[in-house]
């Protein structure tokens, strides 16, 4: 799993979306607490949730790619896991957002071929340090208190802002994790940012 060196930041990333019952809410959420995050969106949810992608960017968030669907794209063969993140990239593209630095395979699942395609298409290959579990039927305050166990200077953190493809049918509870997790980023001095911020921060 990939730790991104950040001097006085965490980089806090969502993926599965965008939701257009809960990202929404998470975007207001995150503007209150004056953090800033990187989306990991599927492309097949992007038709017909085009203008949330681009207020995601609008906000100024980072949008990064996490497939076209949410298969387990190390178990494709090689042509099906190439056509992921092209199709993927495509349809972000077609939304008319700025094209994603980084590449997270759903599940984390990736595979020699996975990191060839990436790499050819200039894309990074995204994990985390620390997450939530948030895909299950869990409360805020559990959700809060996994991703704090292990945060710290240069985290990376994983939390999902829909349920579609998780075990929980609401992401409420991710969106009310979201106070205590920066409430315990301020008191370490920690900035919740974007991925790319985190990891030029690190090579600042």
């Amino acid at each position: 799993m990939e730790r991104v060196a950040a001097a006085g930041g965490a980089a806090l990333t969502f993926d599965d979306g965008p939701d257009p019952v809960f990202t929404p809410p998470l975007l207001d959420a995150l503007d209150s607490l004056e953090a800033r995050a990187t989306f990991f969106v599927v492309g097949e949810r992007l038709p017909g949730n085009e203008e949330l992608l681009r207020e995601i960017e609008r906000r100024g968030h980072e949008v990064g790619l996490h497939g076209m669907t949410h298969r387990r794209h190390d178990e494709l063969d090689d042509a099906a896991a190439r056509a992921e993140p092209d199709q993927g990239l495509a349809a972000i593209a077609a939304a008319g957002v700025a094209r994603p630095r980084w590449y997270r395979p759903p599940y984390g699942g990736s595979s020699a071929a996975l990191a060839r395609f990436s790499g050819e298409l200039g894309l990074g290959l995204a994990y985390w340090s620390t997450w939530g579990q948030d895909w299950e039927s869990i409360s805020a305050a559990k959700i809060a208190a996994l991703v704090l166990r292990d945060l710290g200077d240069g985290s990376v953190i994983l939390l999902h802002d829909s349920p579609l493809y998780a075990e929980r049918e609401d992401a409420r509870p991710t969106i009310e994790a979201l106070v205590p997790i920066a409430a315990a980023a301020r008191e370490h001095s920690l900035q919740l940012r974007t991925l790319s911020a985190a990891a030029d921060a690190g090579r600042g």
